[in-house]
């Protein structure tokens, strides 16, 4: 059985030796020594000021809305993993969809300040399968309007743009380190800023509200364990290796794809990728649906990723139209894509695709 994605795990003996770590010090949450050595070679690692590791990617979105204080209108892609979404109405605040770029699959930029209101608060964009959203342009947009801007940055660990980390841009981002993802810490998350005080604002926020027996806000169990942490540390060493093979993968896809002219998402100039997903977008609905059939007939199993587009969630009733989100939301689907994926793999998969 090929599924969409796979755990890497490291070698036991490595993990292990983190484990002894742990017995040692007996601390095994509460933001102990290895979760402080992985925040600190993260920041390090994406040439940030601030990152707090976090329990998953979903409670980083939730706290960066708070810290910011937001309490009104979001401006939001409708093409994402659902936590996107549903992070802001946690929150009580309002989604607002701004259909995406047929490109890049990103928010579109040029459609934003149409929808901006007295009601606006900010602008929280996802960059989809860690292709860059026009961090540029959202960013030249927020400051003409005061707007705050978030990123959920949970495709794009090992993203450059122009020469920085992806996840360096916005006033915050967020990111995921789910077991599925190009770097994990089996669950976790973190939030990335510049901004001091606001770095300040989400520890607090993240761990309770206080320190030690002085409260000073409201706040929530955000924290991570030193399990999660140590299986970080495995990891990030190997994050050159990971992008590189998944870079021979996805070019196996193009080549053995190439004859169907299959519709890509592509990066804007001057991006160094991570390959974390192969997507492709087929002409209608039906022939996405006969191709999954055939490949889960091989035991096969590719991810409508992403689906619904968000403005169609049974729980939202705004009656916002996103056509290009909408057309793309029935028609792409992601296939197989992790460290361990063979290339006879590939190859199979995709003469299953040409005949099917």
């Amino acid at each position: 059985m090929i599924n969409v994605a796979k755990t890497y795990l490291p070698p036991l003996d490595e993990y292990i030796e983190y484990l002894k770590k742990i017995w040692a010090a007996n601390w095994v949450t509460n933001h102990g020594p290895l979760v402080i050595e992985l925040e600190e070679k993260l920041k390090e690692y994406f040439g940030v000021k601030h990152l707090i590791f976090t329990s998953n990617g979903t409670i980083a979105i939730q706290i960066a809305i708070k810290a910011l204080g937001l309490k009104k209108d979001i401006i939001t892609t409708p093409f994402s993993y659902v936590a996107t979404t549903t992070s802001i109405l946690w929150e009580n605040c309002k989604p607002v969809f701004v259909d995406i770029d047929p490109q890049t699959c990103c928010i579109d930029h040029t459609l934003i300040e149409a929808k901006i209101t007295a009601e606006t608060e900010a602008i929280l964009a996802t960059h989809v399968y860690g292709i860059p959203c026009a961090v540029e342009e959202i960013e030249k947009v927020a400051k003409k309007h005061n707007l705050k801007v978030v990123y959920d940055a949970a495709h794009a660990f090992g993203t450059l743009y122009k020469g920085k980390s992806l996840i360096s841009y916005g006033d915050i981002s967020t990111v995921s380190f789910h077991a599925t993802k190009l770097f994990h810490t089996i669950e976790g998350g973190a939030i990335i800023t510049n901004d001091d005080k606001l770095a300040e604002k989400i520890k607090l926020y993240m761990s309770f509200g206080h320190l030690g027996d002085d409260h000073f806000s409201i706040g929530i169990n955000g924290k991570n364990s030193e399990f999660h942490a140590a299986m970080g540390l495995c990891l990030l060493g190997r994050v050159p290796s990971f992008i590189e093979r998944r870079k021979e993968l996805f070019n196996g896809y193009d080549k053995g794809l190439k004859q169907l002219e299959l519709l890509r998402p592509s990066n804007p100039v001057g991006t160094v990728y991570n390959y974390s997903y192969y997507p492709v977008v087929f002409k209608d609905e039906e022939t996405l649906l006969k191709i999954k059939a055939a490949l889960e007939k091989h035991s096969i199993f590719p991810r409508r990723y992403f689906y619904p587009s968000l403005n169609k969630l049974p729980y939202i009733n705004n009656g916002n139209t996103c056509s290009v989100s909408e057309s793309y939301a029935k028609r792409v689907m992601c296939l197989p894509m992790f460290y361990e994926l063979a290339n006879d793999d590939v190859i199979r998969i995709c003469e299953i695709i040409t005949t099917a």
